[in-house]
């Protein structure tokens, strides 16, 4: 199979859309959109020219992906999330810049959160819904408020392993006994 697009939905000519990807009601992809294989791009999802998604990305409804936006494989992103891309916003500013953003492997945002460009969020770590990163979020950490703060540290399966904000060593899940 190829990519599954609804007939509300308006893919581009130029977007590169990968296999097994499903793309839902009102969703728009700009010409120049990378979007991988097995991605589930829900309701009224919107990805720019120059946004990159990986494989297994699940954007959730009411998503703008930006111009300068990385989604690496197997991120999730839930309901009206927003991400920036412009630092110094002007309606009429000729000379503005794309401040690139990566949300590395396996991270999730939670619904509402509001990411600011140049802010990496590492792999696997988490944001929790309406949170507002102004700050790169480490790989496994665990964020919430606004500004975001580290609150503890997650496994790869997604748990929370460890609670406070110092960063560990190492840690070993209790649900699935992965050392981290």
């Amino acid at each position: 199979m190829t990519h599954f697009a609804h007939e509300t939905a308006i893919v581009e000519d130029g977007a590169e859309v990968g296999e097994d990807t499903r793309i839902w009601h009102h969703c728009h992809i700009r010409t120049g959109a990378r979007i991988g294989n097995g991605c589930v791009l829900g309701k009224n999802v919107f990805v720019d020219s120059a946004a990159a998604l990986g494989n297994g990305v699940k954007v959730q409804n009411n998503v703008s992906v930006y111009s300068g936006v990385t989604l690496e494989d197997d991120v999730f992103v839930g309901p009206s999330a927003v991400f920036t891309n412009d630092l110094h916003p002007r309606a009429a500013n000729p000379d503005w810049e794309i401040t690139n953003t990566t949300v590395q492997r396996g991270a999730s945002i939670g619904a509402n959160a509001t990411i600011i460009c140049g802010n990496d969020i590492g792999s696997h770590a988490m944001v929790g819904s309406g949170a507002v990163v102004t700050s790169p979020v480490e790989d496994h950490a665990l964020v919430v408020g606004n500004p975001a703060r580290v609150i503890g540290w997650v496994c790869e399966c997604g748990e929370v392993a460890l609670r406070g904000p110092d960063r560990p060593d190492s840690f070993v899940c209790a649900k699935c006994e992965e050392n981290q």
